[in-house]
């Protein structure tokens, strides 16, 4: 999906470039397949940490001194028919699918960037993280220590992507402004050309 720029100026100083592929929710069919998708998430995730608890029942969750009567859950018709779908698998093959099925389930499937410039100070740059559970990448370059912006071209394939870098004061590499926008995919860093 083709990404989207948002432009504003929260003051005369200052203006922040945002570049998203995220899924327009501006009409109320798309905010119901949102929370469809939600939903659906919330889903797999309480099926995948339940079959998990299931294959290691025998081991963690047995008795019914805890605040969950286990003994129950495994004994009624859902926790009978979950122990019999998992017991045939090895335990850490059922880990190792509820955990991916959780990774999956936090997994956001687009990406947001931006870029602040503050006039006199510097500018800031922000990519967001690929899961829900971690904060996005920022970083902050004063103005004093970039030497120069520059639009540089990189080839993909057969096609040539063009890309803003800003080339900073004593770093080897330079600092792509939205690098997963315009190259495609996300790479630590470029050295200079």
């Amino acid at each position: 999906m083709p990404g989207r720029l948002r432009v504003r100026r929260p003051s005369p100083a200052t203006v922040s470039f945002a570049v998203s592929d995220a899924p327009s929710r501006s009409n109320s069919s798309a905010k119901i397949l949102f929370a469809l998708q939600i939903l659906l998430r919330g889903l797999v995730f309480c099926c995948a940490i339940f079959a998990a608890i299931a294959r290691f029942r025998h081991s963690y969750f047995t008795g019914n001194d805890s605040i969950i009567h286990w003994e129950d859950v495994w004994s009624s018709p859902p926790g009978l028919k979950v122990c019999r779908w998992v017991d045939p698998y090895s335990p850490w093959a059922v880990a190792a699918t509820s955990a991916l099925a959780i990774y999956g389930v936090f997994r956001k499937g687009y990406t947001e960037e931006s870029v602040l410039v503050i006039r006199g100070f510097g500018i800031q740059t922000s990519t967001s993280s690929s899961t829900y559970l971690s904060t996005a990448a920022t970083r902050f370059i004063p103005t004093t220590q970039i030497q120069d912006i520059v639009i540089h071209e990189a080839f993909r394939g057969f096609e040539v992507r063009f890309y803003l870098a800003v080339i900073v004061e004593g770093e080897p590499e330079v600092v792509v402004v939205f690098p997963v926008s315009s190259l495609g995919l996300l790479l630590p860093g470029y050295a200079r050309g």
